[in-house]
């Protein structure tokens, strides 16, 4: 959405505007997943990431926490950015660190993409509106579908107790 916005305006200062809002979007959903995971804590944690994991995941974001964060919120998607931060608020990373890496990195990733969308989002948007971009998306949701049915089959064939229900006689 950013780069498509950039590149419509072609304006450096709304192209800042545009970046500035992203940020603030983008921590705003950091505050809500935060809520969340400080109340759930470790334990509920747990139940997502296995004991051996968990521990991991706590001495990387005790020794590096705003570093782990930080190059959490440069990288693109498919990049999981969403159970870093889960991770990082559920072990009770402080929140200054957790907000100042998030406001670091994501200012600098938005700010590279939409230089980027100023200097060739033209381009890209054409290229984005071929033919051929339009029948790979289709390919990429027909893919999608078939691996979602396969997923949910296999959730659905394991019994009650491997799916976290209760069995009740």
């Amino acid at each position: 959405m950013l780069i498509a916005l950039v590149s419509r305006s072609r304006s450096v200062l709304m192209a800042i505007a545009f970046v500035l809002a992203s940020v603030g979007g983008s921590l705003l959903g950091v505050f809500v997943i935060d809520g969340l995971m400080r109340k759930t804590g470790e334990k509920g944690l747990q139940r997502f990431v296995g004991q051996r994991k968990l521990e991991q995941l706590k001495s990387k974001l005790k020794t590096k926490g705003w570093v782990t964060v930080f190059l959490a919120t440069l990288l693109p998607p498919p990049f999981p950015f969403t159970p870093v931060l889960m991770s990082a608020s559920a072990l009770q990373t402080p929140r200054r660190t957790l907000f100042t890496a998030v406001i670091a990195g994501r200012l600098i990733r938005f700010s590279v993409e939409a230089v980027l969308a100023l200097i060739f989002g033209r381009q890209v948007i054409a290229v984005l509106n071929s033919p051929a971009v339009e029948y790979f998306v289709y390919g990429l949701i027909v893919i999608a579908i078939v691996l979602s049915v396969i997923s949910v089959l296999k959730w659905l064939r394991k019994p009650n107790w491997e799916r976290g229900r209760l069995v009740r006689n």
